[in-house]
């Protein structure tokens, strides 16, 4: 287990101006901090011009070594919006291991009054920043930033994207000398797209020749106030006496860009199926949006309250890592949605109902940041909750519940997504470049991707039949609130979990079982989830009168939850099968060895499923995903990770084990 990383540490100057405690420095000059970041990165990147060059539907991808106060992301956003044209999109991705907290954020940020449209959007949004990768969506989605919250040894290894221009912006080298490394210079070179530039505040002889040894060209170039001279360069390619970083295996390679219509058919309206059309009109995509039913979220989305619970490793698994981000990515995008009626951020409180589960959470308290998740001893669990518990417990601060169809809702709002509700998709063709929706005789839709993210529904068509989903069936049981009941202000849960009540009612659940495939409520299952509550507090069960209820007359739902047999989603693009069994036969005979045959990829053909019971918090991020492995941009995950929701995982298991 790793340390946890503490928010930055500061002190503050005569000025207001913040300086790093742990550094002893400070983050930006104490002259002109505007004049400084535009003459020493916008300048020396040609920042103006590249925007002024971007096409509609182009972009560029910034990459930075030392977010800080984010006043150099801030006023590249700026430039952005004065040059680029409508359409266009700027990436900006930076690692930080000691990010601010929001209120000094928002306080160092305050000595800057022209950047106040941009720092008011970037502060709306700096919630939830953990550990690993953090993605914020702002400026109606033209703008991407990706915090890398960490060590930059161990974040920019896992990052997979291409840079057009590095901010090599850390400390002072005399300061901070760990950000100023031959192996932090090689992956920066890594991640270098063809023709990179690069520019920083040093000009410190050896930093200068370590990054000419990396294969950037580096020049002094005049300075700016205390700054004699400076540092500019171009990527010039990786050296020839360097060994190569290692290629991506062929099967997690990202396929061919497309080219020709930015259109794409999603066939499943819940959450899945939402955050992919959202991300992908975000990017100026055309989007038709298919579902069976008359409405969005009708199936395991459609649940009146869904729990934001993060069931974390302390072992920092890629599921782990998964859940941090897409816990972030949800909790930010909920702050567009009305707090109250679609979400509330009341906490979770998970009970240490046993001494195996008290032991578990002592590891996770120890792993983690107190923000994300501390230890409640039984009096301050109680006193949280607002009723009799008998257990303490771990709770998650910013946790709480979601009305998944007010998401839903929400995603599928923009004016590039055509909502085509009633429309079943029962088989899919490839006509020349083109994937054709069809219901028996009736063409539904066609365009040259599709993203299948019906849940476990999408096992019906032949090219994804292979995919191991399972459905488990849940229920959940609605109990009207009662004025004793309302005193419950936080989300608890044990093996089952209880809500604070949303528009009078409290939800309560839920069951798992694998064997029926029924969706009427049982009442068996009602009084099994009852049985949950009375583990979960005998105090609440009494205030919401539940032994006067008649078991007969309870209200609920149920749904099925679609999972994989690893319990990590399956996103991303698909291969062939048979193809891909026949490319890589090789593996069942030697797992090491890595046939150089390009993927056979279904082209256009994408999966956004098996969410299990984390959707709320798995499937929005999944749909940046997506979006970045059809648009070829930075993953908004570690590429570990990526690659261990990667579809083509089964097949490639399936022939390592040979049993393909």
């Amino acid at each position: 287990m790793k340390p946890v990383l503490p928010h930055a540490q500061l002190d503050w100057d005569d000025q207001g101006r913040p300086r790093s405690r742990v550094f002893d420095d400070v983050y930006f000059s104490d002259l002109s901090g505007l004049e400084e970041t535009r003459y020493v990165f916008l300048e020396q990147n040609d920042l103006r011009d590249r925007f002024a060059a971007l096409s509609a539907d182009g972009r560029l991808v910034i990459g930075e070594t030392g977010f800080g106060t984010g006043l150099n992301f801030l006023c590249a956003w700026q430039l952005f919006e004065q040059h680029a044209v409508a359409g266009a999109r700027l990436h900006f991705v930076s690692v930080e291991k000691y990010p601010l907290s929001a209120p000094d954020l928002q306080r160092a940020l305050a000595l800057w009054p022209e950047l106040k449209p941009f720092a008011d959007q970037l502060l709306a949004q700096y919630v939830a920043i953990h550990q690993g990768f953090q993605r914020l969506v702002l400026g109606n989605g033209r703008v991407t930033l990706t915090l890398l919250i960490g060590d930059a040894l161990e974040q920019l290894p896992q990052l997979d994207a291409q840079i057009d221009a590095w901010f090599l912006d850390g400390f002072a080298p005399a300061k901070n000398p760990d950000m100023w490394t031959a192996e932090l210079f090689a992956e920066l070179a890594r991640l270098a797209a063809p023709g990179s530039t690069i520019s920083t505040f040093t000009s410190t002889g050896w930093v200068r020749r370590l990054l000419n040894a990396a294969g950037f060209k580096m020049k002094r170039t005049p300075g700016i106030g205390h700054k004699w001279e400076i540092l500019r360069g171009t990527f010039l390619g990786w050296p020839e006496d360097v060994t190569l970083p290692a290629a991506t295996k062929p099967w997690f390679a990202r396929p061919q860009p497309l080219t020709g219509e930015r259109r794409a058919l999603v066939i499943g309206a819940g959450l899945a199926g939402c955050a992919s059309a959202a991300s992908l009109a975000a990017r100026g995509w055309q989007v038709s949006l298919l579902d069976r039913h008359a409405a969005l979220a009708q199936e395991a989305s459609g649940n009146p309250q869904g729990v934001l619970y993060l069931k974390l490793s302390a072992h920092g698994t890629a599921l782990s890592q998964l859940i941090v981000s897409g816990f972030g990515y949800t909790r930010r995008l909920l702050e567009q949605l009305q707090r109250g009626v679609d979400w509330d951020d009341c906490g979770v409180l998970q009970l240490a109902f046993n001494a195996k589960e008290a032991e578990r959470q002592a590891q996770l308290a120890a792993a983690f940041s107190p923000s994300l998740v501390h230890l409640l001893d039984q009096p301050q669990a109680q006193a949280r909750a607002g009723i009799e518990l008998e257990h303490g417990g771990l709770f998650y601060p910013e946790g709480g519940w979601v009305h998944p169809p007010a998401l839903c809702q929400w995603q599928a709002s923009s004016t590039n997504i055509q909502w085509l509700p009633h429309r079943e998709v029962l088989e899919l063709r490839k006509v020349d470049d083109q994937w054709q929706a069809w219901d028996g005789n009736a063409l539904l839709a066609s365009a040259p991707v599709v993203i299948l993210a019906g849940a476990a529904e999408i096992k019906r068509f032949p090219h994804s039949a292979d995919l191991p989903l399972k459905r488990i069936r849940g229920q959940i049981t609605r109990l009207a609130q009662t004025s004793e009941s309302q005193s419950l202000a936080t989300v608890v849960c044990a093996e089952g979990y209880v809500a604070p009540a949303r528009l009078g009612e409290h939800t309560l659940g839920a069951s798992f079982d694998f064997k029926s495939d029924e969706l009427t409520p049982t009442v068996a299952e009602h009084l099994g989830n009852l049985a949950l509550l009375e583990e979960i507090s005998t105090d609440l069960v009494a205030r919401l009168h539940v032994p006067d209820l008649d078991p007969q007359q309870l209200e609920g739902r149920a749904a099925f939850r679609c999972t994989s047999p690893d319990y990590l989603p399956i996103v991303g693009p698909l291969a062939e099968p048979i193809a891909f069994a026949e490319a890589y036969a090789a593996l069942s005979k030697d797992a090491r060895q890595v046939p150089d045959i390009p993927c056979p990829w279904l082209e256009g053909f994408y999966v956004n499923s098996g969410h299990g019971s984390r959707g709320l918090i798995t499937a929005p991020l999944a749909g940046e995903l997506l979006a970045a492995w059809l648009e070829n941009e930075p993953l908004p995950l570690p590429k570990t990770v990526a690659e261990a929701c990667h579809p083509n995982r089964f097949a490639l298991r399936q022939l390592i084990r040979g049993k393909a």
